[in-house]
């Protein structure tokens, strides 16, 4: 067992090491920038915060390239993945520019860009953004669930994979 004493920065490996033995859900949050372009990106800092009213929580670094768009955002939506969308993942993780071209989507009735085939999707408007460090923390009220019968896309150091049929049995 190792064990480190944290001082600011040489204790950073260290704790994404940690963290990194915490499974997690994949999502991609998108929506729409000032010229209605869609912009998203991959996020595992996802969680629930209240049933009343209906919150959720993700954050963004600070010097994301999508930072901006997000600061400005009303609205956005957590697309939940599913099993099948590692590469979807992987996309939204990446530096390339046009995203949105190499995956299927559509804009949903409250002008939000959904992603297609997601295991779920919270549409949600911007309730209040939290500054953390070098990240900022977007608590959203969702407005809108949409839901399908298939299996969550976990990340568990630094790998994709699905949850083994024998887990549900």
């Amino acid at each position: 067992m190792v064990s480190v004493n944290v001082n600011v920065g040489t204790g950073q490996d260290e704790f994404k090491k940690a963290l990194g033995n915490y499974p997690t859900g994949v999502t991609v949050v998108t929506t729409f920038d000032q010229s209605n372009n869609p912009v998203g990106l991959t996020v595992n800092s996802f969680a629930s915060v209240s049933l009343d009213p209906l919150l959720i929580l993700w954050s963004i670094d600070k010097k994301s390239g999508s930072y901006p768009v997000f600061i400005e955002a009303e609205k956005f939506t957590v697309n939940i993945l599913a099993d099948d969308q590692a590469d979807i993942c992987s996309l939204f993780a990446s530096k390339v520019e046009d995203r949105f071209s190499k995956c299927e989507w559509e804009e949903s009735s409250r002008q939000l860009p959904v992603l297609s085939g997601s295991l779920a999707q919270l549409e949600c408007k911007t309730a209040k953004q939290i500054d953390a460090g070098d990240h900022i923390i977007f608590i959203g009220e969702v407005i809108h669930i949409h839901n399908e019968d298939k299996k969550p896309l976990l990340y568990h150091k630094r790998k994709f994979g699905a949850i083994p049929d024998s887990f549900y049995k």
